[in-house]
């Protein structure tokens, strides 16, 4: 094959490639290899081709030069190959009389003499001058002329339309823009919505026409409408360096509806392509939306003071995280110094008062929900729940400070003395009852100001004062009273006592940060009264060493000190279950998960029996993540949720978002999720993008795609700044999945090269074969075979490496595959070959499985295809000699009955009829009635007898099977 046709390949695999940098430097290279090798009619092809790269990969300024050089070659000298470009060369016209505007720094009258030789040429060549005056109007909206655009809009509508018109979506997105301009939304709706209703296929839609339709739903009401339209538009623009000024347009929106913080992300993730922006018209858009949102964050109070955005190193300019005060200016700035720049051009003060109304613009509606992750809440009423079982400041205190639902006051009996009422007291605080302990206290104080009370009555009201402070939340001043009532009872010679108290304050000094004192001071309090206090005083005291074990990770002896505890003398079912809830979770932690599961069960059922929701929610949350029937999960959720204060509520909400999704509910789960986002964010907890990556794949499933992705690329930002590369990578082979699934194929696929570049070391080795090879299966379905190819051969040497031979073969049968496509039969060849080579090892070994059976068999008929393509047919039927029997042997009949009619077909392309129709005859006793490989394998049994001159039979059949002599 001579170089001119690898060049002429080369431009094919460059067309295909997706728009941006890359494609670029490559049609350049190949731009420059023409022209060396002298081969006119490739470099006017290549050069076209770059023109159209320019423009869609955000280079336009570039497209100038082509676009000339093209035209300056179709009228210096005609050429055949000139009448095949002449509708491409006309239709880039438009893109060079819209760009020119884009530049102030290009006159005006050269946008002016561009139009006038599109016209001259269209009106020459016999077409349509419609898609003439659409531009003519572009310029006329551009510099002002009110009344010279409405003529031209008129005269753009009523002209027929032809094939050099913009597409069927482009003309209403730029009539719906002009519309809307003029505050005539309604029209601007009725006008788009019937083309949304249609079928789009121009690589700008629907992305434009729902960014056009943004303003106008917003401002008739249409706010979901209007907020779809920004999530999937937005999510298409994103991409393209060439978008920039309608992604400006998205910035806007966010300003517009409330989403400030939204519209932030927006300008950070963007703000370098300012930089390199594809035009300076792009450049002030962008400038100016920018400017309103992080203005409008700059004044936006404490909520928002200090916010920040990072702005990667240019130049000189040196990278750096700018307050948003001081990059609103800067934007600001740049839009009106380019504003400046287009009135100078064009004699008006159009653009510079289009940029006032962007930086001055007010928000349509309060707040509009845009992400698929979050909406805003009204915090739920409640009351606190108390901390999970092994706080230490619970510890301490017996019992967390949540206020159950039979907290509130108790009376005072009149004639109790002091002694009876701390009896009462403690028995309150006992029972987790902290408000009626508080309201017996007071009773105490009023009745005893002043009374001269013996010293132990002292020492006992001041324990329950440590108490109330513990309720109250406050541990520092808890530690002072508890340390002087532990002082009170050292001093009446009660150790048990006051070792009680020191079991109390050594959590309390260990949370207030005096680790070592605290952890001492409760391993000694436990220890003693294992020896001298009674048995209610042992499990306590050991109840709260063991939360205070667990929290310097000494789990294993946290957990033998629970399993020693005797808790039947100690006759205390607050503290039963106590034990039970520290328990389940130590094991949880361990990793002991057989005996975690009875260990969840046994304190939800503790638990239940007790009824204190503080218990029962976390009792109910771990048994449930403990069964395996989803319905029961829920169930357990439900109940749970009956009782839960507000802050209990959150994993309760992811545990029921999983079990929906599992009993196969993924409407519901989403809902679910969603509102544990919300919670998420309201808590400001840890772990919320391990739940938008939960809430991304429920979206997924319910077949929410769109929303899918926006979730679960938030889940990938989140997780790579908190350093969490591999849940991040995670996340990405499913944002990858849902791409496909959106029919975004550039996305996913740069995705997959991402994870494989990732999975880069020896351990990673499978999985960088099956990124490489899923990206195969992107360019192989989008005909990319070429490049197809080249990710197949990579995943194959990624399998070879990691000694994974059954999955080399598939790859590289699948190489092979792709090549023949491409089309590179040679190469196919050499590529059929380097399988022959895995496969003579996997054949070997017999009896094969199934799995290997069937890759064998496949490989066998794609070596046959090629071998066919190349002309050898016997050799191609010796590939496929025994094949079938050994696909029907594991039950592959459909894959056999495939092979078979291939096989027919080749006895009959290579001249043997007689051979081909029982093949074919056995082939079409396979196959389903009516589908379409029966018909064509009745077409081809038609054309055998036809050969063996039994036309009778021939016609008969094709009759059967609905065929013509023609089909």
């Amino acid at each position: 094959m001579s170089s001119t046709d690898d060049l002429w390949r080369m431009l094919d695999q460059i067309t295909a490639m997706p728009w941006g940098p890359g494609q670029i430097a490559a049609v350049e290279q190949l731009v420059q290899r023409a022209d060396a090798a002298d081969d006119q009619h490739l470099a006017f092809a290549a050069r076209m081709l770059a023109t159209n790269a320019y423009v869609y990969g955000g280079e336009p300024a570039k497209s100038f030069v082509t676009f000339s050089w093209c035209l300056a070659e179709f009228d210096r000298e005609p050429r055949p190959y000139h009448a095949r470009h002449a509708h491409t060369l006309f239709w880039y016209f438009k893109y060079m009389a819209n760009a020119l505007v884009n530049f102030p720094a290009v006159p005006l009258a050269r946008t002016h003499a561009v139009l006038d030789d599109m016209e001259r040429r269209y009106r020459a060549g016999g077409h349509s001058v419609q898609a003439v005056h659409k531009y003519r109007h572009r310029v006329a909206r551009h510099v002002g002329a009110a009344a010279e655009a409405e003529e031209w809009y008129r005269r753009w509508v009523t002209e027929p339309r032809d094939q050099l018109s913009d597409c069927a979506g482009c003309d209403p997105t730029s009539q719906a823009s002009y519309l809307a301009r003029l505050g005539r939304d309604e029209e601007a709706v009725a006008l788009a919505e019937p083309v949304l209703a249609g079928r789009l296929t121009c690589s700008e839609q629907p992305q434009a026409i729902l960014t056009a339709l943004m303003l106008p739903y917003l401002r008739t009401g249409r706010l979901e409408q209007a907020r779809d339209a920004h999530r999937l538009a937005y999510r298409r623009h994103r991409r393209l360096l060439a978008d920039l000024g309608d992604i400006g347009e998205h910035v806007e929106f966010c300003a517009l509806t409330g989403n400030d913080t939204r519209g932030l992300e927006i300008v950070e993730r963007h703000l370098e392509w300012l930089d390199r922006a594809p035009s300076p018209a792009a450049a002030m858009r962008f400038a100016a939306a920018g400017a309103l949102v992080l203005g409008r964050l700059a004044v936006g109070g404490p909520a928002t003071a200090g916010l920040t955005v990072h702005r990667r190193a240019y130049g000189d300019r040196p990278a750096a995280d700018v307050p948003v005060g001081v990059l609103a200016a800067e934007l600001a700035a740049t839009a009106r110094e380019l504003g400046g720049q287009f009135d100078t051009r064009n004699g008006t003060t159009e653009q510079s008062e289009q940029v006032e109304r962007w930086l001055t613009a007010e928000p349509i509606v309060e707040y509009l929900p845009l992400s698929a992750s979050l909406r805003r809440r009204v915090s739920a009423p409640g009351t606190a729940t108390g901390p999970a079982p092994g706080d230490p400041a619970a510890a301490a205190r017996d019992t967390p400070p949540a206020r159950a639902a039979h907290d509130g006051p108790v009376p005072a009996p009149a004639e109790a003395t002091a002694d009876e009422l701390l009896d009462l007291a403690e028995k309150l605080w006992r029972t987790h009852r902290p408000a009626g302990m508080a309201g017996v206290l007071n009773a105490f104080d009023e009745r005893f100001d002043g009374a001269d009370l013996p010293p132990r009555v002292l020492a006992r009201r001041t324990e329950m004062r440590a108490a109330i402070l513990v309720a109250d939340g406050d541990l520092a001043g808890a530690v002072v009273v508890n340390r002087e009532a532990r002082a009170r009872y050292e001093e009446l010679g009660d150790q048990v006592r006051a070792q009680v108290v020191a079991g109390r304050l050594g959590p309390m000094l260990y949370e207030t940060g005096s680790t070592d004192e605290g952890m001492a001071m409760t391993r000694a309090a436990a220890e003693h009264l294992d020896r001298y206090g009674d048995a209610r005083q042992r499990v306590a005291a050991n109840l709260r060493l063991a939360a205070l074990l667990s929290r310097a990770d000494a789990e294993a002896e946290a957990l033998e000190r629970l399993d020693r505890l005797d808790l039947a003398a100690a006759d205390d079912p607050y503290l039963t279950v106590q034990a039970a809830l520290h328990r389940t979770q130590l094991l949880g932690q361990l990793g002991r998960h057989e005996e975690y599961g009875p260990a969840a069960e046994h304190a939800y059922r503790v638990s239940r029996e007790l009824g204190l929701a503080e218990y029962v929610v976390p009792a109910a949350i771990w048994h449930a993540q403990s069964v395996d029937d989803p319905i029961r999960r829920i169930e357990l959720c439900d109940e749970a949720l009956a009782v839960a204060p507000a802050d209990a509520l959150l994993p309760l909400r992811v545990t029921r978002g999983q079990a929906l999704l599992a009993a196969g509910q993924p409407a519901d789960a989403v809902d679910e999720l969603v509102e544990a986002v919300a919670l998420c964010v309201e808590q400001g907890a840890d772990g919320i993008d391990y739940l938008r990556s939960d809430l991304a794949n429920a979206y997924r499933i319910a077949g929410r795609l769109g929303e899918a992705a926006e979730v679960a690329e938030e889940a990938v930002v989140g997780l790579d700044r908190a350093g969490q590369q591999a849940d991040a990578d995670q996340n990405r082979y499913l944002l990858a999945n849902i791409y496909r699934g959106l029919g975004e194929p550039e996305p996913a696929l740069a995705l997959l090269d991402q994870l494989a570049d990732n999975l880069d070391g020896p351990d990673n080795l499978p999985g960088r074969a099956q990124m490489q090879e899923e990206a195969g299966d992107i360019l192989y379905d989008t005909d990319r075979d070429g490049l197809a190819a080249q990710r197949f051969a990579a995943a194959a040497e990624s399998y070879r490496l990691a000694g994974l031979p059954q999955h080399e073969l598939r790859a590289r049968r699948r190489e092979a595959a792709a090549l023949l496509w491409s089309p590179d039969v040679p190469a196919a060849l050499a590529a059929v070959g380097r399988a022959d080579r895995v496969a003579a090892g996997l054949a070997s070994g017999e009896p094969a499985e199934p799995g290997l059976v069937w890759e064998l068999s496949m490989f066998a008929d794609t070596a046959a295809r090629v071998l066919a393509q190349s002309g050898q047919l016997d050799e191609a039927l010796e590939r496929l000699s025994g094949v079938p029997d050994r696909l029907r042997s594991i039950e592959a009949f459909g894959e056999a009955a495939q092979i078979e009619v291939f096989g027919g077909e080749l006895l009959l392309d290579s001249g043997r009829p007689a051979q081909a129709e029982p093949v074919l005859r056995r082939a079409l006793g396979g196959l389903p009635t009516g589908s379409d490989p029966a018909r064509r394998t009745a077409w081809l049994l038609a054309r055998t007898l036809d050969a063996l001159d039994r036309s009778a039979e021939a016609d008969a059949l094709r009759t059967e099977y609905g065929l013509t002599a023609d089909d």
